[in-house]
């Protein structure tokens, strides 16, 4: 997510005027939820409230208020077939021109909703950690890669936080519930240690390791020797990915695993919201 907030800062230290457009409320089927948002310049924009005719007209309206030419700072609009989308339901958009109060409100709910977002951790920055690391830089998640070797995690990309250490199953134990933790090193006995360490919390929402069916009958033997039970053992995703694609390139695992890790954030943020209310 590094990536996405460079990029917004970037737009707001650019342009001069600027309207934020968020969604204020989403009824029956929606393109974005409440609190989905973009920024909108005279000649540019940032960011999506959905696409489509709805945000077009979200747009000509934001930059006409930047014109002087329209004054309501909220639009209601159906999602019908009159503007030309068959989504059925129903947006409410609120619109506010960025004076340096506001830029600073928007740098603060900015901040507010990244420090919320799940913590990926890859272990490892070899090729397929790197994708993985590409994959997920423009999602709602903080990527941290940890390695032991400084000349792999140099060429980690810019939206991973880099951890070197000599020691990476020490880590473990301090990462936040709900965390995804990938494993791919380049030493299985490490692999073995790091899972070994995740798998003894249940608080984690994913944890993975790069392997085979081989790999997977041996760690089991191991970690049942180190104390594990088959409950703790099952939680391994092993291999990572799937088995739906047989395309074994760093791009495509990184591609089905990221999906894979998603729908598993999503699942434990779901459960804990359940379970807290």
């Amino acid at each position: 997510m590094k990536y996405v907030v460079g990029s917004l800062q970037a737009f707001l230290a650019r342009e001069a005027q600027i309207v934020l457009i968020e969604v204020a409320e989403a009824l029956g089927s929606t393109p974005r939820e409440t609190g989905a948002f973009m920024l909108v310049s005279p000649q540019d924009s940032h960011g999506t409230i959905g696409g489509g005719q709805m945000e077009h007209m979200a747009i000509d309206h934001a930059r006409n208020l930047m014109a002087g030419m329209a004054t309501d700072l909220r639009l209601d609009i159906p999602l019908g077939p009159e503007i030309g989308q068959c989504c059925g339901g129903r947006v409410a958009l609120s619109f506010r021109v960025l004076d340096a109060a506001a830029r600073d409100d928007l740098d603060a709910m900015l901040k507010a909703r990244v420090s919320g977002f799940p913590e990926v951790w890859l272990f490892g920055a070899g090729h397929v950690g790197r994708a993985l690391a590409d994959a997920l830089v423009l999602l709602p998640v903080r990527i941290f890669a940890v390695e032991t070797r400084r000349n792999e995690l140099d060429l980690m990309s810019s939206g991973a936080s880099p951890r070197l250490t000599a020691m990476p199953e020490a880590l473990v134990k301090d990462i936040a519930p709900g965390s995804a933790v990938i494993i791919l090193t380049h030493d299985h006995a490490l692999d073995f240690l790091i899972a070994r360490e995740a798998l003894s919390r249940a608080d984690l929402a994913y944890t993975g390791m790069i392997g085979s069916k081989t790999k997977r009958a041996t760690f089991a033997s191991w970690a049942r020797d180190e104390g594990l039970d088959a409950a703790a053992i099952s939680r391994l995703v092993l291999p990572i990915g799937g088995k739906t694609v047989s395309d074994k390139r760093p791009a495509v695992i990184a591609a089905m695993t990221a999906a894979e890790v998603l729908i598993a954030l999503d699942a434990y943020r779901r459960s804990a919201t359940s379970f807290g209310s």
